[in-house]
């Protein structure tokens, strides 16, 4: 075997010095990242080439450094930007991987000294998409949409009969659903009744006439009697008309033609009428009035209270599109359905020319006034917490005050506020909920203003570099970290040069 054999020039050789240079390797960076002796060998690499350093965001750099973040804003802390009860010292990142958004210390301290006020750069406003709406006093009114059907008004229905005995001997209208004039003739009855009076009516008018220049006794004795039979003819529903067409003719009507007392159409009528006999109360016809009909409508009884008697609705129908006809309330039913829970409402419905037909289902909408001269915002305005309503009222600039009001009724996407905001004043209708979420800064900015004028606890360092943090949990509690104690801790996404070292200083 020769010497290149038996030495370390061979394979084995080759290999053993790769597993050196590997193992090397990995103890170097070991050593150099992880430092397990707490020896900071990297550090003063790291502050001169990326100007990193192991102290705290509070923590005094050197005198060149100091000079060059003199001008910058202070940072006092960092908050989670969909919880700002959530703070970190450092800059991190959320659960969704949002940035945590820095409070600077001018900006905390004036908006503590607002109050409740909160600012916002008008260019964050626009982007926000911040729409504002005026309180302004208004009837709030209460819309009822329900739907009915049409009937005869039974105010305007007639029953047609007569008040003596009789045989009707012709029928004039013979049809349901005809329609009739007032005055109309509808049968011809014989009556004998009727015939007696006539010719009682006749024999006293001649014998008035032999009166007319005797005394006075006998001559108002006569006209008496004129006036009697006139006036049985009269209770018979004997028309003026017919009565003084009897007079002047002098003739005895061996019929006589039964009128209609009002004008619509024939809803019944008597079958087989013709040669029928009539006896007083028999009803022959009846017939309805249809220039105005009953709207039937239900409605539930939480509604009821807001309709009265006089009451106006909208009334629509699809046979008819684009037209609007005006109802009036005329009656209300006393008794509510058990059933379903509803009571019926008659609305009084013109019908002049008589396209309206009884059974026509319609479409009808109550506008009562709920709280007359109401001071209204819009609904989608207010944040309710459960026990109180807040609304935030845009003050011009980018300021903004959630202010809490008391809410009274709620209709039509408005609501009535009986306290807390005046006319005139502007309430946020959208993203009111990210501004809301700022105002919630408060307790927050006050719990760091007062953990900054506290004084500072000293801690201990590696060779006598003494640094402190503070940090805000969920909770605001602050905890005083120092740099020689290191964490274990899993790596995470490097955010800077801090964390990349193994998160010195957590």
């Amino acid at each position: 075997m020769t010497d290149s054999t038996n030495g370390f020039g061979g394979p084995l050789g080759t290999w053993l010095r790769g597993v050196a240079w590997v193992v090397g390797s990995f103890a170097a960076f070991f050593l150099l990242f992880f430092d397990p002796l707490d020896l900071h060998p990297a550090d003063s690499w790291l502050q001169r080439t990326v100007g990193y350093h192991a102290g705290p965001m509070t923590a005094a750099a050197g005198d060149g450094e100091a000079d060059a973040v003199a001008g910058e804003r202070e940072v006092l802390f960092y908050r989670n930007p969909m919880d700002p009860t959530i703070t970190s010292p450092v800059p991190a990142k959320d659960e969704m991987g949002m940035d945590y958004v820095p409070v600077y210390a001018d900006e905390a301290e004036r908006a503590f000294g607002a109050g409740t006020t909160v600012s916002i750069d008008p260019a964050v406003v626009q982007n926000m998409n911040v729409r504002t709406e005026t309180a302004t006093r208004r009837d709030l009114r209460h819309e009822i949409r329900t739907v009915g059907y049409l009937e005869y008004d039974q105010e305007r229905m007639v029953t047609v009969t007569t008040k003596y005995d009789g045989w009707v001997e012709k029928v004039h209208v013979n049809h349901v659903g005809e329609p009739v004039a007032e005055g109309a003739g509808l049968f011809e009855v014989y009556s004998p009744e009727l015939v007696q009076t006539e010719q009682e009516l006749l024999s006293a008018i001649r014998y008035a006439a032999r009166f007319r220049d005797a005394p006075d006794n006998a001559r108002l004795r006569a006209e008496a009697l004129v006036e009697a039979a006139r006036a049985r003819l009269a209770f018979w529903d004997i028309s003026p008309e017919q009565i003084a067409r009897l007079e002047e003719t002098g003739e005895i009507f061996r019929t006589l033609t039964v009128t209609a007392p009002a004008g619509g159409l024939v809803m019944k009528r008597m079958p087989g009428l013709e040669g029928m006999a009539v006896t007083p109360g028999m009803e022959a016809y009846h017939i309805a009035d249809i220039t105005s009909l009953w709207l039937s409508v239900e409605v539930f009884e939480d509604q009821v209270v807001w309709i009265r008697p006089g009451a106006e609705a909208e009334v629509t129908f699809t046979y008819f599109p684009g037209e609007t006809i005006r109802g009036t309330v005329e009656f209300i039913e006393p008794e509510l359905s058990e059933r379903t829970r509803t009571l019926t409402v008659k609305i009084a419905v013109p019908n002049p020319d008589g396209r309206l037909r009884k059974g026509m289902f319609a479409t009808v909408v109550f506008d009562p006034v709920l709280v007359p001269g109401a001071l209204t915002i819009p609904t989608e305005s207010v944040l309710r917490t459960g026990r109180r309503s807040v609304v935030i009222v845009a003050q011009g600039g980018g300021r903004f005050e959630p202010r809490e009001v008391e809410l009274g009724q709620t209709s039509g996407g408005l609501a009535e506020v009986r306290s807390g905001l005046a006319a005139g004043e502007s309430v946020v209708t959208s993203s009111q909920f990210l501004l809301d979420s700022e105002s919630r800064l408060r307790a927050a900015v006050q719990q760091m203003l007062d953990a900054a004028s506290a004084p500072e606890g000293a801690a201990q360092g590696h060779e006598g570099h003494e640094m402190s943090h503070e940090g805000h949990d969920m909770d605001g509690m602050n905890h005083d970290m120092d740099h020689g104690d290191h964490a274990a801790a899993e790596p995470e996404e490097a955010v800077d040069p801090h964390e990349a070292h193994g998160n010195h200083g957590r």
